[in-house]
């Protein structure tokens, strides 16, 4: 895993939109990666098959993406993102990590729930889909026993 935050070039936004794009229906654009890698709270962790990218504010973190290529996916690519970058965030002092996930995304509910995720609200009819609207999920995870 790596921190290339700190440098972030256009190249590495238009891969990591690339890697997006495989893994949503609705992908993020290389400029937003490029505005979201400018910033200092960002941090990004990247492996061949996918990244995460979070952002900690104060002692709280979210998780802002994470995405993986579907020939990556059942294969634990996603846990480990998510295990390194909440180790690493306790480490910089986040106390619990956020995020938003679509309602009638089942993979990725099934693991934010096996990595100790746990729903803390609702958005109603946050997502678009082309049938209508679907509801995000925020969940939150304890990252205190992590530090």
């Amino acid at each position: 895993m790596t921190d290339p935050a700190a440098d972030p070039t256009p190249e590495l936004a238009t891969a990591l939109a690339a890697l997006h794009a495989m893994a949503f229906a609705d992908p993020w654009p290389a400029s937003a990666f490029a505005a979201l890698l400018s910033l200092p709270e960002t941090r990004l962790d990247a492996v061949a098959d996918g990244f995460i990218l979070t952002r900690l504010a104060a002692d709280e973190a979210e998780i802002l993406t994470l995405a993986v290529c579907p020939l990556g996916r059942r294969r634990g690519v996603g846990r480990r993102l998510v295990d390194t970058a909440s180790a690493a965030l306790a480490a910089e002092g986040a106390t619990r990590l956020f995020l938003e996930v679509a309602e009638d995304n089942a993979a990725a509910r099934a693991l934010y729930a096996g990595a100790g995720f746990a729903e803390v609200g609702r958005r109603p009819g946050y997502y678009g889909r082309p049938s209508g609207t679907v509801d995000a999920l925020v969940l939150a995870r304890d990252l205190a026993s992590l530090a």
